[in-house]
């Protein structure tokens, strides 16, 4: 059975290069997809969001593999959406207004209605808080500028820098901070994780 590498056919927009900052146009994907508020560092919400969103990407996964498609392919990473109704809120010390979306990306051939098959079947298993804000949809950034960062999510800093000016030289922000989380926290060194960091342009 052949099995698929979306982060691999999605090389430019999966993959990128601590050296540069460079523009990329995001088509329309699908999501299953989480909201929450709070530092997700302690807010317990988040934690919650995460596993009922892997909890779900490899039920499909298993799904698909078995249904008449007939498809391997690996569960694409985490990825977060951030943002604050007052930006003077997001900074990246006090972390408690902070708004988010916490999200996996899913292959074309996933629909609504094996997402509810999905769900149920999570059910079954785990008493999960987070299933019943899960929601499938589709998302689209169109331009956007992205590098990679190397290290804790707490020296993001001057790489989101570097991300708004390269921006700033050719239009302006909109849209909301994107990461998409290459790396396993749990088993990676802080200073090894990489994080695509991504900012909606026009």
């Amino acid at each position: 059975m052949e099995k698929k590498d979306f982060k691999k056919e999605l090389k430019h927009l999966y993959a990128a290069s601590a050296k540069e900052v460079v523009q990329v146009d995001v088509p329309a994907m699908h999501f299953l997809m989480v909201d929450g508020q709070g530092d997700p560092n302690t807010a317990p919400s988040f934690a919650q969001a995460v596993e009922a969103l892997f909890s779900v990407s490899y039920t499909l996964k298993f799904l698909v593999k078995k249904g008449p498609l007939a498809l391997d392919y690996g569960v694409m990473p985490l990825e977060g959406l951030w943002w604050a109704d007052d930006m003077k809120d997001f900074g990246l010390r006090d972390k408690s207004n902070w708004k988010w979306t916490a999200m996996v990306m899913q292959p074309a051939c996933i629909t609504q209605a094996l997402v509810d098959q999905a769900v149920a079947e999570v059910r079954k298993k785990k008493d999960l808080p987070a299933l019943d804000k899960l929601r499938f949809e589709a998302f689209t950034e169109g331009p956007c500028a992205q590098t990679l960062h190397i290290g804790p999510f707490s020296a993001e800093g001057p790489t989101i820098e570097k991300v708004h000016q390269f921006i700033a030289a050719r239009g302006r922000l909109r849209g909301k901070h994107h990461e998409i989380y290459l790396s396993d926290t749990r088993r990676a060194a802080p200073e090894k994780w990489k994080t695509i960091v991504r900012q909606p342009m026009q």
